[in-house]
């Protein structure tokens, strides 16, 4: 068996974490940033590692540039400060996070354009056809979502951004796309699932998983799992962590 020390900290890192105005970040990157190319753009180790294959997937290593990821806490601040500046408070509240309050600085969070020669980098232009919509059919596989959808800017309080995806890691990302979830919408109901009381569970690729959140009543706790079980424990930024288990499909 395995023996898991859950400890506060564990709260507020991984691919699943809540990152918003109500939930801002507590450090910075949760894990070894990669570059992925273009001028100097960083993704955490995973997410990089997803992103290309998907890209490779779809064919669109030439269609489509990555245009941010990784920012640090100064970063954030001095691209909120230019776009209050030269935009207006509206456009960059709508548009861009509050420093410590922006998926960016976890490195699990990519804006991506169409490939052209000129590019916004605030608003840049990833369409709903040809290529750019390739990416956003097979996304979820790949454990990406949209962030910020449209019907979605009353929950997230972000404007709508076709560009922007975050990494959560499958089988969240399919999960969260088949019911229309938002990522805040999605804790919200994984929170209804207690760890080894009454876990969500999902069938996909063959795989049975169930997720199930722990929520930290003290400064740590410690939770066995079979030596047999994959697992992935991921922080949610709001003092739990979701825990999923990998289980064989019963045929």
């Amino acid at each position: 068996m395995n023996n898991k020390r859950i400890t506060m900290s564990d709260t507020e890192r991984g691919s699943l974490i809540l990152v918003n105005k109500d939930h801002p970040l507590k450090g910075e990157t949760s894990g070894k940033l990669i570059n992925i190319g273009g001028e100097g753009v960083l993704l955490e180790s995973r997410t990089a590692a997803m992103l290309v294959q998907l890209l490779k997937d779809i064919k669109g290593e030439e269609d489509i540039t990555a245009v941010s990821g990784y920012r640090s806490y100064k970063e954030q601040e001095e691209i909120f400060n230019d776009s209050l500046e030269e935009n207006g408070r509206e456009f960059t509240e709508r548009y861009v996070a509050y420093p410590g309050c922006s998926e960016h600085q976890t490195g699990y969070a990519i804006d991506l354009a169409k490939t052209a020669k000129e590019i916004d980098f605030l608003c840049p232009d990833f369409p709903y056809a040809g290529t750019p919509q390739k990416f956003r059919d097979k996304a979820a596989d790949y454990g990406f979502i949209q962030r910020y959808e449209k019907e979605k800017e009353g929950v997230t309080k972000i404007g709508h951004e076709p560009w922007h995806f975050r990494y959560v890691g499958y089988p969240h990302s399919r999960i969260m796309k088949d019911n229309n979830l938002s990522l805040e919408e999605y804790m919200e109901l994984i929170e209804e699932h207690p760890y080894g009381v009454k876990p969500f569970v999902f069938h996909g690729n063959k795989q049975c998983f169930e997720i199930g959140c722990l929520k930290l009543e003290e400064k740590e706790q410690e939770i066995t799992i079979s030596e047999d079980i994959i697992y992935q424990i991921s922080g949610s930024n709001r003092k739990s962590v979701i825990i999923t288990l990998w289980k064989e499909q019963k045929v």
